[in-house]
């Protein structure tokens, strides 16, 4: 089964019920979402009466749940020792956060070793990491992300998430979650996805896969920019996401859009979702979903 979603809001009035009804308004079946703004460390007491309603929406609408994930706030770099005791503290407390939830996952960037050298970098993320999981003992997973390489980014190989995960005791709570336009950015071939996976599993293990984050990417192969962009306009392309979004081996892993707003304005995840339902792009989607 396609399980398919994008990010969503989560708000302190509404919580999880905002997010449900946000997913549920593109065609959804799943979703992501922060627990608060992903710059800041502002977040809400989690309300069980709200998280029970939003379960009742989720049924109602045919939404996965136990699909849903949670995105772990850019401020924490667990790759920076100057600033772990405060990214094991934070991501300590987005685990329990989950937990209230009932979420399974968290997805999260390994971190940026800010000129300390990758070896270093490294060694701190697996130091945090331990030392989150002596913290909280909980069933949430956590997902590593991979990454562009931009500046100092650390998760850009495969090898090097592997030595990341080599390093971690509690390895059964580690996941990888793919992300597209990174591995693009990266220098993998994400138009031949079978050798690109054949890769993963040789270096990683595709039982690892979590997540995907499906974007295109403005930038051409090894780039090392990041820079997110909608299905079909970018220089991955539609077809090749396609490919990759309805992979056989990949079936029932929760698919994530994070393509850019349209003019800064308009979300594009409903008429996304519905080409990719379809597999078949509509030409010159965008320019005709800014109009309307």
């Amino acid at each position: 089964m396609l399980y398919l979603g994008s990010h969503v809001s989560f708000d302190k009035k509404e919580q999880l019920i905002r997010s449900t009804k946000e997913a549920l308004a593109y065609g959804a079946n799943t979703f992501m979402f922060y627990t608060g703004a992903p710059q800041n460390t502002n977040r809400s007491k989690i309300e069980d009466g709200l998280t029970l309603e939003a379960l009742k929406l989720m049924k109602e609408g045919n939404v996965a749940f136990d699909k849903v994930g949670v995105h772990a706030p850019y401020i924490i770099n667990l790759a920076n020792a100057d600033n772990l005791d405060f990214g094991i503290r934070f991501l300590t407390e987005e685990l329990e956060r989950c937990e209230e939830l009932g979420i399974r996952y968290l997805v999260l960037h390994p971190g940026s070793h800010v000129g300390r050298g990758v070896e270093e970098g490294i060694a701190t993320i697996i130091r945090g990491l331990n030392a989150v999981f002596l913290n909280n003992h909980g069933n949430v997973k956590i997902l590593l992300e991979t990454m562009a390489g931009k500046g100092t980014e650390i998760g850009r190989t495969f090898e090097e998430l592997r030595q990341i995960m080599d390093g971690v005791e509690e390895k059964n709570r580690l996941g990888i979650c793919i992300d597209t336009c990174h591995m693009n950015d990266a220098g993998y071939n994400v138009h031949d996805f079978d050798s690109l996976l054949k890769e993963f599993d040789q270096v990683i293990g595709i039982e690892k896969i979590g997540c995907i984050h499906i974007n295109d990417s403005k930038n051409d192969i090894g780039a090392h920019k990041d820079r997110h962009e909608n299905l079909g306009y970018g220089t991955i392309g539609f077809d090749s996401l396609i490919k990759i979004i309805y992979h056989p081996l990949l079936e029932d892993i929760p698919k994530i859009l994070e393509t850019p707003f349209i003019n800064r304005e308009f979300a594009p995840y409903k008429k996304e979702i519905e080409m990719i339902r379809s597999k078949k792009m509509e030409d010159n989607w965008r320019e005709t979903f800014a109009e309307e």
